[in-house]
């Protein structure tokens, strides 16, 4: 039976993420459920995204991922099931599904699964897990809702190049405090081209001048930059937490001159 996560900006507080597991398991009793983060700041389409590209492609295909994020549907942002690289990606079509795919989907479904109850505020476990359990039990996804040709854009903030600058921002902070901006290494490289740069950021004094390649490349409590497994440029502190002792905030510019 194919495996369900759970990604959402529930927290750990209330009863939401129960009743979601609860109507899963009432459903399809041996299912495995794994929750991947409900942390996320409420209806942050941009954090959740940044999450869900980086963690399901290691999820064996036949995967289905419940997207509980700001999921309630309008005609502008219907329930959608969105299927790609052989998994299957439950959410409202509010901009989340173009910020985790770089390209179009494989398969698009607008869904018209009619929910159990009058409320229509918790649509996760009243339609999402509907869904869910449809497929975990093999059968058709055209039963769910008609194909649909797009997904609603939700532009992300691209880096952009000034003269000798790139010029980037900060869309991710881990719970290490590890800053990770938008800057991804392929565009690193087409740019810098193996020139000399510095990586700057809040004023002149913050200045890295070099690519690490792990954090113990530097003394602890030294900043360094890398390239994560995200492929995005992070910016760090070997033992330390570069968020709060560097100042770094979420949607802080980050510089990068070319040096020639």
């Amino acid at each position: 039976m194919p495996i369900i996560t759970l990604t959402s900006d529930w927290g750990l507080r209330d009863h939401y993420l129960g009743a979601v597991k609860g109507a899963i398991y009432n459903r399809l009793p041996g299912v495995t459920i794994v929750d991947i983060s409900h942390a996320i700041p409420p209806f942050d389409l941009n954090q959740a995204a940044f999450i869900i590209r980086n963690f399901y492609k290691n999820f064996p295909e036949g995967t289905i991922h419940i997207l509980g994020i700001n999921t309630e549907a309008s005609i502008e942002t219907p329930h959608t099931l969105v299927i790609h690289d052989g998994h299957y990606f439950i959410g409202a079509d509010n901009g989340i599904f173009s910020l985790i795919f770089d390209e179009k989907p494989d398969s698009i479904f607008e869904l018209g699964v009619l929910q159990d109850s009058d409320y229509f505020t918790f649509s996760a476990r009243d339609v999402f897990v509907k869904v869910a359990c449809h497929i975990a039990e093999g059968k058709p996804v055209e039963q769910l809702g008609s194909p649909k040709n797009s997904i609603l854009q939700k532009m992300s903030f691209k880096p952009a190049i000034d003269g000798n600058l790139i010029k980037g921002k900060v869309i991710y902070i881990d719970n290490y405090e590890n800053v990770f901006t938008n800057i991804t290494e392929a565009f690193f490289k087409s740019v810098v081209k193996g020139q000399k740069f510095a990586i700057m950021f809040r004023s002149a004094s913050y200045r890295i001048t070099a690519i690490s390649k792990s954090y113990k490349d530097v003394v602890e409590g030294e900043m360094l930059a890398l390239f994560s497994t995200s492929g995005h440029l992070e910016i760090a502190i070997n033992q330390g937490k570069a968020s709060s002792l560097l100042g770094l905030k979420m949607d802080q510019p980050i510089l990068i001159e070319i040096l020639g």
